[in-house]
């Protein structure tokens, strides 16, 4: 298992989210949801934001503005934009006048130092370009600014020409430049490159402090930034999730846990690494993005265990099947229940119903789980489903309300749209209520139905909302007569629970969804619990 070792030294964190991460495909953010995620990395104790670049679009212009209004607390902000243009003046270059006009107190600014970029790209000279460089740097330093140089193709140009390319760091450094910032920019270097480079410019560069910014075309980002940092690097450029361009850049939400948690330099505080996995969700929600489920240390199913092998050492000690504890960075561990689960996992995940290892009931509820499961059914999603399933099998549950009889209409005429109306008895303890409901289709309809019978008993039925419904085909080759497997998400505003159902027909399987839903949002109800 991970131990936090002793500190080594600070690495200075630079999030790059609010700018480098919007160029991620899909990922768009107003001025306001930039100020709400600058100030949540302010909280979280990152030492630089990058705000956006003020001369590229009105956006990051009125979020800086917004910023002089209400600055941040601890994080320094930073204004991103390239050198001067070829043959034009620093202090006339109208991209360096938007850096001062943003308001910031520090900027980073990026140079070529790949000599094929400066003749084909620029198509410029190679002098022109260390002019740019260095008098660009110089520029914002008389402004009173902090400057960072991001050598942009960095490795590629040192590969290619490392003369050249360290000559281009000079620059910068002659300039003034506090830092100056290697940069992977197509993202295709390995670790044993990084760390040889960077040990490179250690030597040639004696004092200077240096920074690296991947990205993570060849999937090394996280690798290519720690070995920078152990070569001698002090900044780690990087973004909140690997949000980014093409396969996005180096992602802080591992890189943190990792210099910190297993190598013992200093980042952000300690404390808040319990905010870590809070952070990674927030941000995914702000750009309107689907988590990653599988993402390492914030995942959803980064600590989740499904193996019945895996949770019974799990049970004896967790560090068996897991490298680090997840509380560490605000993660929790997750017990998957399927065929491939052993009575050790309905052991862990259900211990208030007092199962033990000689339990007949526990043994025979794994059974039937692995037989529902080989027809169709899927419980890592749907743990409301399991829960009753084994609530009924080990713990005297009493259900909430019983099917009596369900009947559905459907009437389709071309001058209106389809009318679908469910009409549903069900036995509430010892009465049998009997009603009817309308609604924009049949499984709505039957929704409707339901919620409508169990509400003058049970008050706590309007606040149980059905908050995502999906179909699965089972069987393609079947066609309509095919199996299929509903799972339905509900919720009651304080926490989600997922339900399932299988069934040749597709009413059948919602209704067994939808009345497991109903029937464990209800659990709370004292009457109802074990």
């Amino acid at each position: 298992m991970s131990q936090i070792g002793d500190y080594k030294g600070l690495i200075k964190i630079y999030d790059t989210s609010l700018r480098d991460g919007t160029q991620g495909e899909g990922v768009s953010l107003s001025a306001e949801d930039k100020m709400k995620i600058a100030r949540r990395l302010d909280e979280m104790g990152f030492h630089y934001i990058e705000g956006g670049w003020p001369g590229s679009n009105p956006k990051d212009m009125e979020f800086f503005a917004r910023l002089r209004q209400t600055p941040l607390k601890n994080a320094l902000v930073t204004a991103f934009g390239s050198t001067c243009r070829p043959g034009v003046e620093a202090a006339r270059d109208e991209n360096l006048n938007r850096l001062l006009e943003s308001g910031v107190r520090a900027a980073a600014i990026f140079g070529k130092t790949w000599d094929f970029h400066v003749t084909k790209a620029l198509n410029t000279s190679l002098e022109e370009n260390l002019r740019m460089v260095r008098d660009s740097v110089a520029y914002l330093k008389q402004q009173g600014l902090t400057v960072f140089f991001d050598g942009e193709h960095f490795f590629d140009g040192f590969k290619a020409n490392p003369d050249y390319a360290l000559s281009v760091l000079r620059a910068a450094v002659e300039g003034g430049a506090d830092a100056v910032v290697l940069c992977d920019t197509n993202g295709g270097s390995l670790p044993h490159e990084v760390q040889s480079v960077v040990a490179r410019v250690k030597q040639e560069l004696p004092g200077v402090e240096l920074g690296i910014h991947a990205h993570n075309d060849g999937e090394m980002a996280v690798a290519n930034t720690i070995v920078a940092v152990q070569a001698g690097v002090t900044q780690v450029q990087g973004t909140v999730n690997g949000l980014g361009e093409r396969c996005g850049n180096a992602n802080l939400c591992s890189i943190l846990p990792n210099l910190t948690l297993k190598l013992g330099y200093e980042t952000i505080p300690r404390e808040n690494f319990a905010f870590l996995t809070e952070l990674s969700r927030f941000i995914y929600e702000v750009a309107n993005l689907n988590p990653v489920n599988n993402q390492p240390f914030v995942g959803e199913s980064a600590f989740a265990h499904k193996g019945g092998i895996h949770v019974s050492a799990l049970l004896k000690e967790p560090g068996t099947y897991e490298h680090m504890p997840p509380e560490w960075v605000g993660n929790t561990r997750r017990v998957l229940m399927s065929e491939l689960s052993g009575l050790s996992n309905l052991l862990y995940k259900y211990k208030e119903l007092h199962l033990d290892k000689s339990s007949p009931e526990g043994r025979r509820v794994l059974e039937q789980l692995k037989n529902m499961e080989h027809r169709g059914y899927q419980f890592e999603a749907a743990e409301g489903s399991l829960e009753i399933m084994l609530r009924k099998a080990v713990n005297g549950y009493r259900e909430p309300f019983q099917l009596e009889s369900m009947r559905l209409i459907l009437e389709m005429r071309e001058d209106r749209p389809i009318q679908s109306e469910a009409v549903i008895k069900l036995r509430v303890g010892e009465e049998v209520v009997h009603t009817a409901a309308e609604g924009n289709g049949p499984v709505n309809a039957l929704d409707n139905a339901l919620r409508k019978a169990l509400e003058t008993v049970y008050p706590e039925v309007p606040g149980l909302r059905l908050l995502d419904y999906k179909v699965r085909v089972l069987e393609e080759k079947a066609g309509t007569e095919a199996q299929v497997r509903v799972l339905i998400e509900t919720g009651n505003g304080k926490k989600t629970w997922g339900t399932v159902g299988v069934s040749t027909n597709i009413i059948e399987a919602s209704w067994q969804a939808l009345a497991d839903g109903m029937a464990y949002g209800l659990l709370k109800d004292e009457n109802n619990k074990a």
